[in-house]
């Protein structure tokens, strides 16, 4: 059972751009890889050949992961969403109780996720510490250095 992504139409922009890119001058670059290794000759003791066959494998796993995401994806519109409590796509101010410090995330899918941007997973230790919480709940996350407290302070979009 394929488990369902959920995806801002950012995100699945960006999917769709990187699926056909790898489809068409993935495969197009792999395939000229291979074709340049086979005129090398004896394909038994051919380092280029098995290098560029081990590419194409890699490919088309690739290929295949992004089609089971795209497959199960579901676009969602922000404008739908609540914000009584943390979802995907919700943008949630918190404050770690101990160092009285606020920061804000945005949860999102795997596939979008980027800390630079303060983007973290809604799979992630702070992503499923925070999903479902409201306003003035305390999330509990566990990391490596044991137990941290956040306050959820503000919930948006």
């Amino acid at each position: 059972m394929s488990k369902t992504h959920y995806l801002s139409q950012e995100g699945f922009d960006r999917l769709t751009a990187q699926l056909d890119e790898l489809k068409t001058d993935g495969r197009s670059n792999v395939a000229k890889a291979i074709a340049e290794a086979r005129e090398k000759g004896d394909l038994s003791e051919n380092a280029e050949y098995d290098a560029a066959k081990d590419a194409q494998g890699l490919l088309e796993m690739k290929i295949n992961e992004l089609e089971k995401v795209m497959a199960n994806a579901r676009v969602l519109d922000a404008s739908q969403l609540d914000t009584s409590n943390v979802t995907v796509m919700s943008k949630v101010t918190i404050r770690n109780v101990k160092v009285k410090k606020d920061v804000q995330y945005m949860l999102v899918s795997e596939s979008e996720a980027d800390l630079k941007a303060k983007k973290i997973s809604v799979s992630s230790p702070m992503g499923v510490g925070l999903l479902g919480k409201a306003v003035g709940d305390i999330a509990e996350v566990t990391t490596p250095n044991g137990v941290v407290k956040f306050e959820i302070i503000d919930i948006t979009i």
